[in-house]
C-alpha cells in the first residue's frame, strides 16, 4: 500500500498561498487546554502558545487585524451548545475559570475582536465571515487548538467563505500528535496552506498595513 503522500500526489495538495490582505485568527487559546490539572490539557497546545507569541506580536506591531474566539455559552445548561454538548459534555469546562482565562501572553487587548462561540469553527454563529468581508480580508492566517477540532472546523469552513487559508504548524496544538499530524495532512491537502512559521513571519512583515 502507498503512503498518504504518495497516494494524494498530484490529486490533492495544491498551494493558494498569501493573499493580499491577512487576518490573524487565534482560536480558543484559553488555560483548559494548557493547566496541566484540565481534563482538556495538550502539551501540543503549550507548545503552539509559545510560538503564537511571537506571531501576535509581530501581527500587532504591523498592524494586522487581530481576532480571537471563545467558546462562550449564554445558556447554564449549555442549550446552545445544541448537539455538539451531547456529544462533549466536556464543554461545561469552559464555564468557570481559570479554564476559560485566555493563555498568558495571548489576551486580546483593547480594540482587538474577541468572538464567542458556541460550535467548533470559528465561523458558525458569528461574525467572522462579514467582518472579513467587510474589511476586505482575503487570507486567514490560523493559529490555535484543537488542530483536530476547532482549527479543522475553521479551515474547512475558511475556504467554503472563499479565503485563503494558512494555518501555521508550530502555531496550532493538540492533545495528541496522532490526531494533530493527520489534521495538518488532511487541511494541507483539501482546504488551505500549512506553512511554517517563518513563512507566516515574513509574509507579516512584508505586509505592514498603511
Amino acid at each position: 500500500m502507498s503512503s498518504a503522500a504518495e497516494n494524494y500526489k498530484g490529486v490533492w495538495g495544491h498551494r493558494v498561498g498569501f493573499g493580499d490582505k491577512a487576518a490573524l485568527l487565534l482560536i480558543d487559546f484559553v488555560q483548559a487546554y494548557t493547566l496541566e490539572e484540565s481534563p482538556m490539557f495538550g502539551a501540543g497546545v503549550v507548545a503552539a502558545v509559545a510560538h503564537s507569541v511571537e506571531i501576535l506580536r509581530v501581527a500587532r506591531d504591523a498592524g494586522m487585524m487581530v481576532i480571537h474566539t471563545t467558546i462562550r455559552h449564554q445558556s447554564d445548561t449549555l442549550a446552545d451548545a445544541g448537539a455538539w454538548y451531547r456529544k462533549s459534555p466536556i464543554l461545561e469546562l469552559f464555564k468557570r475559570a481559570p479554564y476559560n482565562v485566555f493563555c498568558e501572553g495571548l489576551e486580546p487587548l483593547p480594540g482587538e475582536i474577541v468572538l464567542h462561540k458556541q460550535y467548533a469553527s470559528s465561523f458558525f454563529g458569528t461574525s467572522l465571515a462579514s467582518t472579513l468581508t467587510a474589511s476586505k480580508v482575503d487570507t486567514l492566517i490560523v493559529l490555535g487548538c484543537s488542530t483536530s477540532g476547532c482549527v479543522r472546523a475553521t479551515a474547512v469552513d475558511g475556504v467554503q467563505h472563499g479565503l485563503n487559508v494558512i494555518v501555521v504548524r508550530e502555531g496550532v496544538g493538540d492533545r495528541h500528535p496522532d490526531p494533530h499530524e493527520a489534521n495538518l495532512f488532511d487541511i494541507d491537502s483539501k482546504y488551505g496552506d500549512v506553512v511554517p512559521k517563518q513563512d507566516a513571519l515574513e509574509f507579516i512583515r512584508a505586509h505592514r498595513a498603511t
